[in-house]
C-alpha cells in the first residue's frame, strides 16, 4: 500500500514553534514546542523523517524574527537538500488572519495593498489585539511560494 503524500508546515517565527502535519491536504497532527528554533527544529525534525515519507516542507519566510527565519531556512532548505524534499515560502500573515506580526520594540509588520500591490509596513502598534498563529485544518488552497529565501523585510537604515 502506497503512503499519502506528507507536508510539513512549520511556523518558527514567534513562540511557541508550530509544526502541522498534514496528509492528503489534512491536519492530522500539530506540534507545539515552546523554546529557540536552533534548539528545537532539529529535534522535531529527527522524529518527523524517522516516522513520515515523501515530505514537502513549507516555512514561513517572513516577516518575524530575523534569527528565526534564517535559522528556519538554514535548517530546512540543508534537510530539503540531503534528504531531497522540496521546499516552499509561506507568509506569516496568512497564519494570524492578516493580523500585525511583532517586529522589535513596539514596532510591527502589516500588510497592506497600495495600488494594487501588496507591501509590509513597519509601524508602531499600541493597545491592540494580536491574534496567534495557528495551523489551517485544511491546506488545499495554500498560497505558497517557490521562492524560499526569507523576506526579512528591513527597514531602510
Amino acid at each position: 500500500m502506497q503512503q499519502s503524500s506528507v507536508k510539513v508546515i512549520v511556523i518558527s517565527i514567534s513562540n511557541p514553534i508550530l509544526i502541522g502535519i498534514y496528509e492528503e491536504n489534512i491536519l492530522v497532527k500539530t506540534i507545539s514546542k515552546e523554546g529557540k528554533t536552533s534548539d528545537v527544529l532539529p529535534s522535531l525534525f529527527d522524529d518527523i523523517l524517522i516516522n513520515y515519507d515523501g515530505q514537502e516542507v513549507y516555512y514561513v519566510s517572513g516577516p518575524g524574527s530575523y534569527m528565526a527565519i534564517k535559522i528556519a531556512y538554514i535548517f530546512l532548505k540543508t534537510i530539503s537538500i540531503v534528504n531531497e524534499i522540496e521546499l516552499y515560502a509561506l507568509s506569516g500573515f496568512d497564519f494570524n488572519n492578516n493580523s500585525p506580526i511583532k517586529a522589535l520594540g513596539k514596532k510591527f509588520f502589516f500588510r497592506e495593498m497600495i495600488d494594487s500591490e501588496e507591501k509590509i509596513l513597519i509601524q508602531p502598534l499600541e493597545n491592540s489585539k494580536i491574534e496567534e498563529f495557528a495551523l489551517p485544518l485544511d491546506i488545499k488552497n495554500i498560497k505558497f511560494t517557490e521562492n524560499t529565501l526569507p523576506e526579512y523585510n528591513l527597514p531602510a537604515v
